[in-house]
């Protein structure tokens, strides 16, 4: 959330997630996602500073222990997908199918 000033003095805050854009022209304008226009004082410069600086106080509270960095020299990608083959050789494998057929067949005979 940052907070803003409409051109009446009146302080708002606005999600800054909700920005689709903002225009300079002369009054900066936003329009939100919703299609919403919001005009406010402060210049569409200023809007962009309050809303990384708003995001970089969010990742300081989620990453408060720091963000360990991956090596650059490994390719990210193959790593994800062979720890992804790794973790799915190791799961058991069920034919869904083969069981829902079986308890289809099992419902039948206790019908008849």
């Amino acid at each position: 959330m940052i907070e803003l000033t409409r051109l009446n003095g009146e302080h708002m805050v606005v999600n800054s997630d909700l920005i689709r854009y903002a225009e300079a022209s002369p009054d900066t304008v936003i329009t939100l996602v919703t299609g919403d226009k919001i005009v406010v004082t402060e210049s569409t410069g200023e809007l962009i500073e309050r809303v990384i600086a708003f995001r970089s106080r969010l990742l300081q509270t989620a990453f408060a222990g720091g963000i360990v960095a991956a090596d650059p020299t490994q390719p990210i990608t193959a790593m994800s997908a062979s720890a992804a083959q790794s973790m799915a050789a190791s799961l058991p494998q069920t034919n869904t199918y083969a069981d829902q057929d079986e308890s289809w067949r099992r419902r039948g005979r206790d019908t008849d």
